[in-house]
């Protein structure tokens, strides 16, 4: 059994005049991130290596999350498109694998990779901090196709806080 999580970078900042990829966290995206690295400890949901894109929001992110797993900056993640993210997995040789990324891209990206979406009404939007655990039945990433994953877990900050 493979195991994806499949992130969406924390609430960010917009009162800064900043290139978007240099955006911090929010102060509500600092608690999201420390409330989403509890509940992912507490489930049982360490990855191997994390994958994360090089914007300041998403590396805020994984910051917060506080696992301490190996990670992996790449610049092609940034705002990147489904298929990116799907051909940087299938190269992961890693067994768990944490992906922070963007949306749009993340909330296709989980949508082509659910055998079937959860009965959560969030899902299709894919807030900010939104989490989703898949499990796939692969020997290694590169087996990895759309549709194969089963969904063990769903999860958005604002069900873990009211910050």
């Amino acid at each position: 059994m493979t195991r994806l999580i499949l992130m969406r970078h924390a609430k960010s900042d917009w009162s800064f005049d900043l290139e978007d990829h240099d955006r911090p966290l929010n102060a509500r995206g600092y608690t999201s991130a420390r409330v989403l690295g509890d509940w992912l400890r507490q489930h049982g949901h360490i990855p191997d290596v994390v994958l994360c894109s090089t914007a300041t929001r998403t590396r805020e992110t994984l910051d917060g999350l506080g696992l301490g797993s190996p990670a992996l900056f790449d610049r092609d993640l940034y705002l990147a498109a489904p298929e990116t993210m799907f051909d940087i997995l299938r190269a992961t040789e890693q067994g768990t694998v944490l992906l922070i990324a963007h949306n749009p891209g993340i909330a296709e990206l989980a949508h082509q990779l659910a055998a079937s979406p959860p009965e959560h009404p969030k899902f299709a939007h894919y807030p900010t901090g939104a989490t989703t655990v898949f499990d796939f039945d692969l020997s290694r990433w590169a087996e990895l196709t759309r549709g194969s994953g089963q969904i063990r877990d769903f999860v958005v900050p604002r069900e873990l806080t009211t910050a």
